[in-house]
């Protein structure tokens, strides 16, 4: 039982738990390819922090890049970047690999890419490596309250 878990059970949110073989720095797509989903539908949470040090969490499309620019554009920031990985668990709680917005030791802005709420369902971890957990757009939306950005690298 993870904490991602037990604060999707605290909301009464319907979700499934999904569990698959672990590889090391093979993100999205391993996952994906692992489950046999849409890697588009396997959202990732990223631990990035502005020029201050601030941190905060941003979801995006598995098979989609965050363009820093128009994310601190979008913040009103100089500069947004990814924390080191020692730095995203101390702020999350989770080790990368792991991590998911859902009950995060420290409390984080939430920034999610507005088409992610358009997808009929989506996946994202449910709190430990190999785990990932299935739920609506509309759950997360109403757990986490993110704040909907555009900000994913156009497709070339």
């Amino acid at each position: 039982m993870t904490q991602a878990l037990r604060v999707l059970r605290e909301h009464a949110v319907d979700f499934t738990t999904h569990e698959y073989d672990y590889v090391e720095k093979g993100g999205t797509a391993a996952s994906s390819s692992s489950l046999g989903l849409d890697e588009h539908a396997v959202v990732k949470t990223l631990v990035m922090e502005n020029e201050r040090r601030e941190p905060l969490v941003v979801l995006m499309h598995g098979d989609r890049q965050v363009s820093t620019k128009k994310l601190a554009r979008a913040l009103g920031c100089k500069s947004i970047a990814p924390c080191r990985p020692d730095v995203a668990d101390k702020h999350s709680g989770y080790q990368v690999g792991g991590t998911s917005p859902f009950g995060t030791r420290r409390a984080m802005p939430i920034y999610m890419e507005r088409s992610i709420a358009q997808l009929e369902r989506l996946w994202i971890n449910g709190g430990r490596r190999g785990l990932l957990v299935g739920l609506a757009p509309a759950e997360l939306t109403r757990v986490l309250q993110p704040t909907l950005v555009d900000v994913a690298i156009e497709d070339r």
